[in-house]
């Protein structure tokens, strides 16, 4: 398999672990940090190490221009992108929905759903056939919050997320005509670093009785399915968002 993928928030987590996965299977990776540039670049020496292709690009996705640059980057230095993993994600903290003012509101919203528009509009200048492009695949990571709602407290960043799975089902009625396929991943309770901000291993304990499978995934099994769906082996998958959530 070959091809070019950029992965925001690709520092650690679920990014860093799908950049990894996506190089081993033969995709140039240039992964994106807003801030842990310096994890991302271990990820990406990394990858090179085992001899693959990587870049790291430090930009903020909630921010247009920055978004235009780590685009032209990878541009210049892998080639044109060919997928996309929107990755880069923030809770913002657990907030009572009276305490919710328009700065908190901005702030989330801005990384969640600000982010995954300018992201996917830089890769459709690039995909579409309409723009002399030969296709592509775009992969949005939601949340099981967005129809479950969430841990208390949790409202902004639910509400984010199921605006991300809406804009799925929008998005893949004008970008399937251009040869873009778009689906979303609905990721559930998962060991990562954003766990740990609500609570960590006592949080899990709670949800464990609400999981089938009677426990949290690990990052990297979120990871392969995202990749799976930005592979050609997700042909057809296309204006839908998938549960990886271990049955709950």
């Amino acid at each position: 398999m070959s091809g070019i993928l950029v992965v925001t928030g690709a520092s650690r987590g679920i990014g860093a672990a799908a950049a990894r996965i996506a190089a081993r299977e033969g995709f140039a990776v240039c992964l994106n940090a807003a801030r842990s540039i310096a994890d991302a670049e271990t990820v990406a020496a990394e990858i090179r190490g085992g001899g693959g292709r990587a870049i790291a690009v430090q930009a903020d996705v909630s921010r247009r221009d920055d978004v235009a640059r780590l685009f032209a980057t990878c541009d210049r230095e892998l080639g044109t992108p060919t997928a996309l993993i929107n990755n880069a994600a923030i809770v913002g903290g657990q907030r009572e929905i009276a305490d919710c003012d328009a700065e908190f509101l901005r702030h989330v919203f801005a990384s969640n759903v600000d982010s995954v528009f300018f992201c996917v509009g830089e890769a459709v200048k690039r995909m579409s056939t309409r723009h002399g492009g030969k296709g592509g695949a775009i992969v949005n990571i939601s949340s099981a919050a967005a129809r479950m709602g969430g841990v208390p407290g949790w409202a902004a960043y639910a509400a984010s997320k199921g605006a991300v799975d809406s804009f799925v089902m929008n998005a893949a009625k004008d970008l399937g005509p251009q040869g873009i396929r778009i689906c979303g991943l609905r990721p559930g309770m998962t060991r990562t670093e954003m766990l740990q901000e609500i609570g960590g291993e006592a949080r899990i304990q709670l949800g464990l009785p609400t999981i089938s499978l009677g426990r949290a995934a690990e990052p990297e099994e979120i990871a392969e399915a995202a990749v799976f769906l930005a592979s050609p082996r997700g042909s057809y998958i296309h204006g839908t968002t998938i549960d990886v959530t271990g049955g709950r």
